[in-house]
């Protein structure tokens, strides 16, 4: 059995990781992880066949060579790797989690620290017990800074997640209705986020709270934390901020040590002010200048389907369906309310992962929807067509059903929401608008 010790040695010499065979790189580690309807040990030989250089595995069975390493279990062995490689960076490692906005906060604060240190983000959502450890893995030995994203859908995933990763600063984003299923209600959510805040409490880490957060100050307040760095838009914070403009994207007047500075961004929606400013927070905390701040937001273009603005040949499209919970939707559709269009369209999907709960929310959040100025209304999925007596708008069980609507319909000169959980692939509806 390899121990981490010689397992890192092998990785000082091959620092590429890989789990998927389909994209094996030469001189790679091949780590064999356990899937729900495969033992990727079978796929150890194709692996190095293909030019890995080590197949990690934990059945002896496929021990074909002593180009594998049997460990106990796989998983177990790519995480202590992981916390084995990060105990070995002196750095600084920004520890992010949060129900709303967390991969948007942690692209905003590497775009901005990226304009004075070589940073490193968490690459798309590898946020997961399985992510989180590719991601550390997958800082050089030149960075000097990382940004950690950290999901999770039940309690004791964030403390995992933080004895892999250590962060020596850390961020909720916020607390929303989200993973309500797997986290046992919202009391719950605020429990499994808080885990953060007590990992920060017991290693003397330096937390970064929104002030304007009665959810986030009750939770610190009961971490007992000390080293807490505030943001919000009270003034007395270390960074406090205001909107000047939300439509069609977000100008903000922010206040620090330094005095009063105004930015502009690529960003729609009022609720990204908040990620916004914990990026200016964290940016000032580690001594960048207002310019480069300035700089840095200014720079940043969403990406990945997220307040993504997209002009299609008819219409424009708030490209808003990598998720969605009944806190995000509701916010999505108070920002529609307050842009200008000359017609207004929400296309929404059902929100996954809300449990027991999950009939009352969708019922809300069409209630919520009828009160906006919104002309045309499109509810897309089997939750929200129960929910569907008495009210406004188009129903559908399904995608398919909407694209048939939406092909006939053909909608132009619109401002089009799309948004739904990841499951419902509403990016397929993109080429009808």
């Amino acid at each position: 059995m390899s121990t981490i010790d010689s397992l890192y040695q092998h990785f000082l010499n091959y620092p590429t990781i890989c789990t998927d065979t389909r994209s094996i790189t030469k001189d790679c580690l091949f780590f064999a992880l356990k899937g729900e309807n495969f033992d990727a040990n079978s796929f150890a030989a194709n692996a190095l066949a293909s030019g890995a250089a080590y197949a990690i595995i934990d059945n002896p069975d496929y021990l074909s060579d002593d180009h594998c390493i049997l460990v106990p279990d796989v998983l177990t062995a790519l995480q202590d790797l992981a916390r084995h490689h990060r105990s070995k960076l002196n750095i600084p490692v920004i520890g992010l989690t949060g129900s709303n906005g967390k991969t948007t906060t942690k692209e905003l604060i590497n775009a901005v620290l990226s304009e004075k240190y070589k940073t490193f983000a968490t690459k798309g959502n590898l946020n997961n017990h399985i992510g989180v450890p590719l991601s550390l893995l997958s800082i050089k030995p030149d960075i000097e800074i990382a940004v950690i994203e950290m999901g999770a859908n039940h309690q004791k995933e964030i403390e995992l997640l933080c004895g892999i990763a250590q962060p020596t600063h850390g961020l909720i984003s916020n607390i929303g209705m989200a993973h309500l299923d797997g986290f046992g209600g919202f009391e719950g959510v605020k429990k499994g986020k808080a885990e953060l805040y007590a990992y920060l409490k017991a290693n003397e880490g330096i937390a970064f709270v929104n002030r304007s957060n009665p959810f986030l100050m009750e939770m610190m307040t009961a971490a007992g934390l000390n080293n807490v760095i505030y943001y919000g838009t009270e003034p007395g914070n270390t960074v406090s901020g205001s909107l000047l403009k939300t439509d069609p994207f977000l100008e903000l007047r922010w206040t620090d040590k330094q005095g009063d500075h105004q930015t502009s961004t690529n960003l729609t929606g009022s609720y990204n002010f908040e990620n916004i400013l914990a990026a200016i927070s964290l940016a000032e905390f580690f001594d960048l200048s207002p310019d480069q701040i300035n700089k840095g937001l200014s720079g940043y273009q969403p990406k990945n389907n997220r307040s993504q603005l997209t002009k299609t040949e008819r219409n424009t499209v708030i490209c808003d369906f990598y998720n969605a919970n009944p806190s995000s939707m509701t916010a999505a559709l108070a920002n529609i309310n307050t842009l200008s269009a000359s017609r207004k369209v929400a296309i929404i999907g059902d929100m996954f992962e809300l449990g027991k709960e999950s009939p009352e929310q969708h019922r809300l959040i069409v209630s919520e929807a009828e009160k906006t100025n919104v002309e045309t209304l499109i509810f897309i999925g089997k939750d929200f067509y129960e929910a569907k007596k008495q009210h406004r708008g188009h129903f559908f069980h399904t995608p398919a059903e909407a694209q048939a609507f939406l092909e006939k319909e053909l909608l132009s000169d619109s401002l089009i929401l799309l948004k739904g959980s990841r499951g419902m692939a509403l990016e397929r509806l993109l080429p009808y608008l």
